[in-house]
């Protein structure tokens, strides 16, 4: 028997569970604190390396060298296909293990993939990391990916898949200090949805918390990580931070009055590791060791983080004896199996919005390549670096003859001593008296009055370095910063001026070109810009016109540079095409109408224009490597177009609610409730087939909760060709207490059928999945309703429809005998949600006077034999719910003649009102004082006027600020 027996944590043989908390059992206090970083200390004592989070895999190995890179995430997102999602999420897999086998310590597992916010607004400028705007269809994608990048064979995990961002993130302006309001409906259909799927399956097993607010809260110490998320599963759930967030709570955000009692605030909220300060832990862990010292923090606390950290390490199987992915080498990093995965993910991408007919292409022998993007491939931030590129100018011309032109005007600017020219290699710009190639500057438009501009001579972008010079030399953006972009601003006398617009964390730092000593430098001084006179060297759409003339086809390549005007950082604020290339494409289609339009961006276009004009419109997210090849294979017709949209296009962004505006039931977003007629509809896309639909059926004509519903349709192509068709169940309720969507995606199915094939399409639908939340009685409830189930082609292309009576709840009266929390509100105006303390629950805060919240459906009692709770209203299942006015119990009905509002903040009044939150009947005005702060709340009641029956009541902020947790009503009879 040796002397020396394994400990416990090196048995594979043993639960997971009894492994870490034997690990565990043998550290030390300082060891444990040293495992909350991202960079976890070793622990050599026991043969514990180095480990760190958060290895960047969202569509391909990012930042690490070249390695494959698929579709952006929103491209992934059109394919509606998450078998083949998963594919790549595994090819991604393998790749971190190839490159994390080279360097263990520089590559961890642990990766920070998928995104799983769902893109509520097309302006979001991270738009391109999520996959859809419907949070179900989210939630699935996410969920494929996560499994793809898990590769769990049983017991060790190829990765660790964290999904992000937890919780109610969508805009980058100002990030780290807007607060989302999340109304209780939106928060669980919506946000919870799309995070769920994934963690729910286990395939993610951590999450990454947000930089923004959720209800004036922090994410990073939001209640819901505790009290919500780990109830979706049984498995441990690792919680990170996200990058400098941890700092934020008491420096930016200002929630806390120090940084321990920030750190200990997150650790108790269920922050596991803090990202923070790259490489250096050292103020990290000081942080936490004064929080221990201080009280805010005990032993338990830092031994719950460390059991989720030391989880994740289990998982990936570092402590066991062999390595089950030992063999996963170099070999597969750029393979041909994943070039041929990146070709097919690119094509199953590419979205035919508009056809005339004039595809797929009819061998047309010279072809016009126009456009800026015509003969590159763009990569965003999270993108890898590409290995190599197939663009669409190099895929057609394998095909045809191809002429090609970017499209772009080419100029020079001069100032009254000479012009401006790139000088030693591009390292600087003085002004010289040259015209030729060092001084001329290809000009490309991105939107947002943001151009990029790129020296003939050098063949390389204008940069605006941080120390105040200006070169020639940059390869374009390409880093978090961005230096390379500027605007032309036009000045007195038909001159322009040069501004730098350098966007980084939180501020646009605008510097304008300056002159000293003959070179161009920056000034942060309006008064110091030079004044330049604006020369055209050659028109850019004058040529492309001209090319395209003499063309049998145009294809007009255009879109967005992933890291100008609408990026991580910078959300856009319109939709419109970048203005220069509208004028080139409408240039361009007066000199050969046979023209087409391909879009490759990470977000929708407002392309109004070119669907009125173009005879046909494609679009694609930035489709990596392969792109070229597949949208050739596409317009040749050698595959069918399969992308659909995963989400709206909208024909101008007055179309869309304020950026900050996250409650999509109240403001009729995205295309649940989106009342207007967009350009492109959600779920929209053409095949160069025709299929036609029949015999949709349902398995049942009546159904309860706990059913599972099989619905059928007959899918045939009509047409002599192949083709393929992403068949699509909505669902809509017919009839409810609360608004409903419009039509809801419940399911969908990419199918694949030979000419004059037919198919039958099932699905089966949960009934507990029609559920919505019910603020009455604060739960998700199956209402009873009919139940419209609709076929479609879109969201607005419902070609066939049938119903379904499903025997749910009826929601009866709000029972006034228990208080009313004021965010159980269903109607609201000119109010906000926020933190009723900086621990838990929220309350209703009204910022100035006007607000009003109502809450339906009180039941007031006093009416004549009692009240059926709701039947005022259209809905009568009070008896059901046992809110009938205790006519039932055999006593009087209670009647209520007072009214407690319990009430934070600044002296204020309030009224109540019944039917109208300003003409309704007043039943109480409450007169309210100044607390000690906006957590220090007390009760203030009043005497309540008579009212009887089921009434909507109505409470009015006459003056504020102030906040409003909850209303109790007394004095029963």
């Amino acid at each position: 028997m040796s002397d020396n027996p394994r400990p416990a944590f090196r048995d594979p043989s043993l639960p997971r569970a009894e492994r870490v908390a034997d690990l565990l059992s043998r550290l030390t206090l300082d060891e444990k604190i040293g495992l909350l970083h991202q960079y976890h200390r070793p622990v050599e004592r026991l043969g514990m390396g180095p480990f760190k989070t958060g290895t960047e895999a969202l569509h391909g190995l990012a930042w690490l060298g070249e390695a494959t890179v698929f579709p952006q995430v929103v491209a992934l997102g059109a394919t509606w296909n998450p078998e083949l999602v998963e594919q790549v999420g595994a090819a991604v897999a393998d790749e971190v293990l190839a490159f994390n086998h080279e360097d263990p310590v520089k590559v961890g597992r642990n990766v920070w993939a998928p995104t799983v916010n769902p893109l509520r607004d097309p302006r979001w400028g991270r738009n391109e990391e999520g996959y859809s705007e419907d949070a179900g269809m989210t939630g699935r994608m996410g969920a494929a990916y996560a499994r793809g990048l898990k590769g769990d064979n049983g017991s060790v995990w190829k990765t660790a898949p964290t999904v992000k961002h937890f919780l109610a993130y969508g805009n980058e302006a100002d990030r780290c200090i807007t607060s989302s309001n999340m109304p209780p409906r939106v928060l669980r259909e919506y946000e919870f949805a799309a995070h769920r799927p994934a963690l729910a399956s286990g395939d993610a097993v951590a999450v990454m918390l947000s930089y923004n607010l959720v209800n004036g809260r922090p994410a990073h110490v939001t209640p819901l990580v505790n009290d919500e998320l780990r109830t979706w599963t049984d498995e441990e759930v690792y919680i990170v931070s996200d990058a400098y967030a941890p700092n934020n709570l008491a420096n930016l955000q200002g929630y806390f009055e120090d940084l321990p009692t920030a750190y200990a605030a997150a650790v108790k909220a269920g922050l596991d590791s803090f990202t923070q300060d790259d490489e250096n832990s050292r103020d990290v862990l000081v942080h936490v060791e004064a929080a221990l010292e201080r009280g805010l923090l005990d032993e338990s606390d830092i031994d719950r983080a460390v059991r989720r950290n030391l989880h994740v390490r289990f998982g990936l199987g570092e402590f066991d004896p062999e390595d089950p992915y030992a063999h996963i080498g170099n070999e597969v990093v750029n393979s041909p199996e994943h070039q041929a995965l990146a070709r097919e993910a690119a094509t199953q991408s590419i979205t035919l919005l508009k056809n005339d007919g004039i595809l797929p292409l009819k061998a047309p022998k010279k072809i016009a390549v126009i456009g800026p993007l015509a003969d590159t491939q763009m990569q965003d931030w999270y993108s890898g670096t590409l290995p190599y590129a197939v663009t669409a100018r190099q895929a057609l011309s394998a095909r045809a003859e191809v002429v090609y032109s970017e499209g772009v005007d080419r100029i020079r600017l001069r100032h009254k001593t000479g012009y401006v020219t790139a000088v030693e290699d591009g390292k600087a710009l003085d002004i010289t008296d040259t015209t030729g190639a060092a001084a001329q500057f290809d000009l490309f438009d991105w939107g947002g009055w943001s151009y990029t501009a790129r020296n003939v001579a050098t063949g390389k972008y204008v940069d605006g370095r941080l120390d105040g010079t200006v070169g020639a030399d940059s390869v374009g953006p390409h880093e978090f910063d961005v230096h390379e972009t500027f605007r032309i601003i036009e000045v007195e006398g038909g001159k322009v001026a040069v501004q730098q617009v350098h966007k980084a964390e939180g501020a646009e730092d605008s510097r304008w070109f300056a002159l000293e000593d003959g070179r161009i430098t920056l000034s942060d001084n309006r008064t110091d810009a030079v004044e330049f006179d604006f020369e055209f060297v050659v028109k850019g759409r004058e040529v492309a016109a001209d090319l395209a003339r003499e063309a049998d086809i145009v294809i007009a390549v255009l879109g967005d540079h992933p890291l100008v005007n609408g990026r991580e950082t910078e959300d856009r604020t319109d939709l419109r095409l970048p203005d220069a290339q509208e004028w080139l494409l409408r240039d361009v289609h007066a000199a050969n109408p046979n023209t087409i339009l391909v879009m490759s961006a990470s977000y929708p276009y407002a392309a109004n224009w070119s669907e009125k004009h173009a005879r046909a419109v494609a679009w694609s997210g930035h489709g990596g490597q392969e792109w070229g090849n597949a949208l050739a294979d596409v317009l040749y017709g050698d595959r069918d177009p399969e992308g659909r949209l995963p989400q709206t296009w909208y024909t101008d962004a007055a179309e869309l609610p304020a950026m900050l505006d996250y409650d999509i039931v109240a403001s009729d977003a995205t295309y649940l409730y989106y009342l207007g007629q967009p350009l492109y509809p959600f779920g929209h896309g053409l095949s160069y087939a025709d299929f036609k639909y029949a015999n949709l059926k349902a398995d049942r004509e009546q159904a309860r909760p706990g059913d599972d519903l099989t619905v059928s349709v007959e899918v045939t192509n009509a047409s002599d060709r192949d083709g393929v068709e992403v068949v699509q169940l909505y669902t809509h309720q017919c009839g409810s207490r609360v608004k409903q969507p419009l039509r809801q995606l419940r399911d969908f199915a990419k199918v694949r059928l030979a000419a004059g094939e037919t198919r039958t399409v099932t699905f089966t639908v949960a009934v507990d999945d029609l559920a919505h939340w019910d603020n009455v009685t604060g739960r998700m409830i199956v209402e009873k309703s009919r139940q419209r189930l609709m076929i479609g082609r879109s969201a607005t292309d419902i070609v066939l429809s049938a119903s379904v009576r499903v025997d749910g709840e009826t929601v009866g009266a709000r029972d006034l005998s228990q208080p009313l929390a004021a965010t159980a509100n269903d109607l609201y105006e000119g109010v906000l949600w926020r933190d009723e303390n900086r621990t838990s629950g929220d309350v209703i805060a009204a910022e100035e006077a006007g607000g009003w919240i109502m809450l339906g459906d009180c039941d007031f009692g006093g009416a004549e034999n009692g009240h059926s709770g709701g039947a005022e209203n259209g809905h009568s299942g009070g008896a059901e719910q046992g809110h009938s006015g205790g006519a039932e119990h055999g006593h009087s009905t209670p009647e209520y003649s007072t009214v407690t509002a319990r009430v934070a903040g600044h002296a204020s009044q309030l009224s109540l009102r019944v039917d109208d939150p300003l003409d309704g009947d007043v039943l109480a005005k409450i007169d309210t004082p100044a607390t000690g702060g906006v957590y220090d709340y007390t009760d203030v009641t009043v005497d309540l006027g008579r009212v009887e029956g089921v009434k909507d009541l109505y409470v009015t902020f006459e003056s504020g600020p102030v906040r409003l947790a909850s209303l109790r009503f007394g004095g029963e009879s």
